[in-house]
């Protein structure tokens, strides 16, 4: 059973397709837990009509500051913490808790455009998303036009991520793809909650956990599930000209340079991802 905890401001279209796909897709029992930051677009009626549990702020709170209000009314034990700028994959739910069980993580990512299991692997989808992205964006970004270009990147979702969990099942590697990030309650005793200063939360999370393997060794740090790929927008709607509100709790927010120093930063520096962003 699993709570999935998503964030919203507006974004009615690409609101439809999240929800289609995690209607469509998951495979577990779940609970789907909204936390609307003052949407005026009927999103949040949406996903109540749809019997979602809807959080309404009536102000745009941070990532993090919305994560644990869902954690504050999530019944199950597997947290699951989705963007709503994703299509996810067919059983996504069931590949990704059986490869954290398999490998004894606590905490997890999916893969994705942004990081698969190779720098030539993920080079190609960045290059070809970026050609289908910037050149249908054109015609803007309503619901036909972001389903068109997930159809033209993956010809055959299905068979695509079928493909890669036959390729990776229980496969991991060390690192963080944000926009799907997976809990079991029990790592909140030994990691807490999301540290409500830090908007760059995955990247916290993942010094967080790797501080506290090393340290103590009682979590493994955060890792990539290489056999559950999710397809994640990245920013698209960003371009729209209704921009999200201020954050009502911006002035709590502080930098990963508030917080860690240059040696833990390197650490994240150090993983795959960001050497390849470096080297292009």
């Amino acid at each position: 059973m699993i709570s999935i905890i998503t964030a919203i401001y507006n974004q009615r279209a690409v609101n439809e397709l999240f929800l289609e796909s995690v209607q469509r897709y998951t495979h577990h029992k779940y609970e789907l837990i909204i936390i609307d930051n003052g949407s005026t677009d009927g999103s949040a009626e949406m996903f109540e009509a749809a019997g979602a549990k809807v959080i309404r702020n009536g102000v745009n709170y941070s990532y993090p500051k919305s994560q644990n209000q869902g954690i504050a009314v999530a019944q199950y034990d597997w947290l699951a913490f989705l963007n709503n700028d994703i299509i996810v994959s067919p059983d996504w739910d069931r590949t990704m808790v059986a490869s954290m069980q398999k490998n004894g993580l606590l905490a997890a990512t999916v893969c994705g455009v942004e990081q698969v299991e190779s720098e030539a692997a993920t080079r190609y989808l960045k290059r070809r998303w970026h050609r289908i992205k910037y050149s249908l964006s054109l015609f803007g970004t309503s619901k036909p036009i972001l389903r068109a270009m997930h159809r033209f990147m993956y010809p055959d979702w299905v068979g695509f991520c079928r493909d890669r969990n036959e390729r990776f099942a229980g496969q991991v590697k060390e690192g963080f793809v944000g926009n799907t990030v997976m809990l079991h309650r029990d790592a909140l005793p030994i990691i807490g909650l999301w540290d409500e200063r830090m908007q760059a939360a995955d990247f916290d999370l993942y010094l967080r956990t790797r501080t506290r393997a090393d340290s103590v060794g009682d979590i493994k740090p955060l890792h990539i599930c290489l056999d559950t790929y999710v397809h994640h927008y990245i920013r698209l709607t960003m371009k729209a000209k209704k921009t999200p509100p201020t954050f009502a709790d911006a002035a709590n927010l502080i930098t990963k340079e508030d917080k860690w120093s240059a040696e833990d930063i390197a650490k994240v520096d150090a993983l795959p991802q960001f050497n390849m962003r470096r080297a292009r």
